[in-house]
C-alpha cells in the first residue's frame, strides 16, 4: 500500500540501523568477521526461525543503546529469506575496519546484493547488517539492441513466473509503443483468476506523483505558490500553529516538511471504513508535531502528501478525487486508474499476497485484505494498470499534464531543501537518468521508470510483496548498460 516506499528496499533498509555504542569499540579481526558473514548466510538459508534465533542470540549485539530486540532481528532476517530465498555467497571482499562485505546472489531471483556485516566488541559480534543492490559480474558493458533487451527481459520474467516469485504485469515501451508486455500469475488465488494486462494493481505510494502533478497544475493556474504556507489553505486549529506557519507547499512535495505519517497505533485500532475522504484522514494529523525545521532535512512523509490533498481541495474548490480524475487521469487517457472504495464492486482488482517460506511445508501465501486502507488517497493506495502508467508517463513528457518547465521542476533534485534524490513527488534514480516512483507494502509492489531524455518507459506492477523490484532491476541493468549511473543531469 502506501505506508512506505517499495517493500523489499524498505525491508533491507530496516536492517541498516544507527551504530550503537558497542559499534564504536575496536573491531574484530577480518577472519572472525568473514566467519560471521559466512555463518549468517548459512543460517538464513536454513529458513528455520529457531536456528536463526539461536544465532542472533549468540552472535548479534543485543544489548545497549540502539540495540534491536532479538525477535525483531529474527523477523527482519526471516523476511529477507522469504523474499530472496536461498542466497549463494560468491565472494568476500577485502575487509575494512569493523566491517566485512561479500557478494551474494539470490538463487531464486538471480539478483545480486552486497551484504555487509558491521562488527563490534571482542569477541566480535554483529552490530548491524546492510544489503545493497549490486551489479552482476557478467552485466553487459553497453546497451543491447531493443530485440536483445526484450529477449533477456522476457526470459527473466518467464523464469520468475515459473518459480512463482513474480505475479503481475510488465510493460516496456518506446515512445509509448509497447516493446514487451506480459501478464503472469494470479489476481485472486481463492478463485484461480489469472492476471491480465487490464488487471488493476495497488499503486502504493505512486499516487504521490498524481498529487504532485495536480499541485503543479494549480501553480501554473496561479491558484497557489510553492512558497505558500499551509496557513493559507488550512484554517486555524486544523494543525498546530507552527505547522501552519512554517511548512510550505514545496516542503510537503519534497518530504522536507518535518511531518511524519498518519499511520499511527490509533489508526490501526480503528475500522478501515472510517477513512475514505481527505477530510476523514485530516483528523489523524491535527496534533502532529514537526520533527525538524522544514527544509533542513529529508524524511519520507505520508502526512505531507495527505495534507497536499487538502491544499488541492482548497485551491481548486474540488474534491481531491474529482480533481485528479478530471485533470490528471482523463487528459492522460487513464481509464483504469482511481482510488477505489474496496467495500464496493470493482472489476479486475488484484488481491495482494505475501509469501512466507515454511521450512517444512513450503511457501504459504497470506492476503493483505485486512492490512491496508479501504480507499487510497493523496499519499497512495489507489489502483492502476501498466498501460495507464505508461500513458501517464507519455502525457507528462508531451506536455499534456504540465508545461515542460514544470515537468523538469517536478523531476529535478532539490538540494537547497536537503532533498538531493527526490524532486516534487518524484524519485530521482541512477544519477538523474530515471525519474518516477515506486510503491510498496505487504502484497503490493509497483514501479514506474521514466528514462530522462530517452524514449523508454517501464511500468511493473505486482500483487506480491517486493515482486516488481527484481524485474525493475533487471530492466535497468539492460537499459543503463554502459551508462554512468552516478552522473547528474
Amino acid at each position: 500500500m502506501h505506508r512506505t516506499t517499495p517493500f523489499v528496499p524498505l525491508l533491507l533498509a530496516a536492517l541498516v540501523l544507527p551504530m550503537t555504542a558497542h559499534a564504536q569499540q575496536p573491531a574484530a579481526t577480518s577472519t572472525a568477521g568473514e566467519h560471521l558473514l559466512r555463518d549468517l548466510v548459512r543460517v538464513m538459508n536454513t529458513g528455520d526461525r529457531t536456528t536463526l534465533r539461536r544465532f542472533v542470540d549468540e552472535h548479534f549485539v543485543n544489548q545497549g543503546e540502539g540495540a534491536v530486540p532479538p525477535e525483531q532481528r529474527v523477523e527482519r532476517l526471516s523476511g529477507l529469506r522469504s523474499n530472496f530465498g536461498e542466497v549463494a555467497l560468491k565472494s568476500v571482499e577485502p575487509s575494512k575496519a569493523g566491517e566485512v562485505s561479500g557478494l551474494v546472489q539470490s538463487v531464486r531471483l538471480e539478483t545480486w546484493q552486497r551484504m555487509t556485516v558491521f562488527l563490534a566488541g571482542s569477541p566480535a559480534r554483529i552490530a548491524r547488517v546492510r544489503l545493497q543492490p549490486a551489479a552482476a559480474p557478467d552485466a553487459p558493458t553497453q546497451r543491447p539492441s531493443d530485440g536483445e533487451i526484450v529477449a533477456q527481459l522476457k526470459g527473466y520474467v518467464d523464469r520468475l513466473a515459473s518459480r512463482d516469485v513474480f505475479s503481475g504485469t510488465v510493460l516496456l515501451a518506446k515512445r509509448g509503443v509497447p516493446l514487451y508486455q506480459v501478464a503472469v500469475g494470479e489476481a485472486n488465488k481463492d478463485f484461480g483468476a489469472r492476471n491480465t494486462l487490464d488487471t488493476k494493481f495497488n499503486l502504493g505510494s505512486m499516487n504521490k506523483m498524481f498529487t504532485a502533478v495536480s499541485v503543479m497544475q494549480l501553480v501554473e493556474a496561479g491558484k497557489l505558490s510553492l512558497d505558500d504556507t499551509l496557513g493559507k489553505f488550512l484554517p486555524a486549529g486544523a494543525m498546530k500553529p507552527d505547522v501552519l506557519s512554517k511548512v510550505r507547499v514545496k516542503h510537503l512535495l519534497s518530504h522536507t516538511s518535518g511531518l511524519g505519517s498518519y499511520f499511527t497505533p490509533e489508526w490501526d485500532r480503528q475500522s478501515r471504513a472510517l477513512w475514505r475522504s481527505v477530510d476523514d484522514w485530516m483528523g489523524l494529523v491535527k496534533d502532529e508535531s514537526l520533527q525538524f525545521e522544514p527544509g533542513t532535512r529529508w524524511a519520507y512523509s505520508n502526512t505531507a502528501m495527505l495534507v497536499l490533498g487538502k491544499v488541492i481541495q482548497a485551491a481548486s474548490g474540488q474534491d481531491y478525487f474529482d480533481y485528479v480524475r478530471e485533470h490528471v487521469a482523463k487528459p492522460a487517457g487513464m481509464t483504469n486508474t482511481d482510488a477505489y472504495e474496496l467495500d464496493r464492486v470493482n472489476k479486475n482488482l488484484a488481491v495482494g499476497y505475501e509469501r512466507e517460506d515454511d521450512a517444512t511445508n513450503g511457501p504459504v501465501y497470506r492476503n493483505n485484505l485486512f492490512m491496508h486502507v479501504i480507499r487510497g488517497g493523496p499519499a497512495g493506495g489507489g489502483y492502476s494498470t501498466v498501460g495507464d502508467l505508461t500513458r501517464f508517463a507519455e502525457a507528462l513528457k508531451s506536455g499534456k499534464l504540465v508545461k515542460p518547465e514544470s515537468f523538469r521542476l517536478l523531476t529535478s533534485p532539490k538540494p537547497e531543501l536537503s532533498s538531493p534524490e527526490y524532486g516534487y513527488g518524484f524519485v530521482i534514480d541512477a544519477g538523474g537518468r530515471i525519474v518516477g516512483h515506486s510503491g510498496g507494502f505487504p502484497g503490493i509492489n509497483s514501479q514506474l521508470d521514466i528514462y530522462v531524455g530517452e524514449d523508454y518507459t517501464l511500468a511493473v506492477m505486482s500483487n506480491y510483496g517486493g515482486g516488481a523490484q527484481p524485474v525493475m532491476e533487471k530492466a535497468r541493468s539492460l537499459l543503463l548498460a554502459g551508462k554512468d549511473r552516478t552522473a547528474s543531469r
